[in-house]
């Protein structure tokens, strides 16, 4: 298991790009859509990982929520795994909770699934499925 990105809330993402460009370079591909997560997000390579902003499509969506009560920042730390749905099933066999019972479509073409924050200490956990 790897780092696959750490996923950063913010309120908008041109701004944001300009912010992260002269330190990371141009995104990876286009900026992207997820509707199932109410996002606009972009992938920028650091290293052997990415840093993904994400902007929210509406204010009611979770990262919506997130930068609205808490500001621009740190939404989530996300591994790569070779199945998303064990992942989350051990998860929860360790007594975590979690926000998804199995994986459902994510950013880049990717099965995505997420642990609460309390499984973690607080810390939104993602597991990608490695492509």
């Amino acid at each position: 298991m790897r780092v696959d990105h750490v996923g950063i809330a913010v309120g908008d993402l041109a701004s944001s790009l300009d912010r992260w460009r002269p330190l990371l370079g141009e995104p990876e591909s286009p900026p992207e859509v997820v509707s199932a997560q109410g996002v606009r997000v972009a992938f920028l390579r650091a290293g052997e990982t990415h840093i993904e902003l994400l902007e929210p499509t509406s204010p009611d969506s979770p990262v919506g929520r997130f930068v609205a009560s808490r500001g621009e920042g740190t939404h989530h730390l996300a591994f790569r795994v070779p199945n998303v749905d064990a992942a989350l099933s051990g998860v929860i066999e360790r007594g975590g909770r979690v926000v998804d019972r199995v994986g459902r479509p994510g950013a880049r073409g990717r099965r995505v699934g997420f642990a609460h924050p309390s499984a973690f200490g607080g810390v939104l956990v993602e597991f990608v499925e490695a492509p």
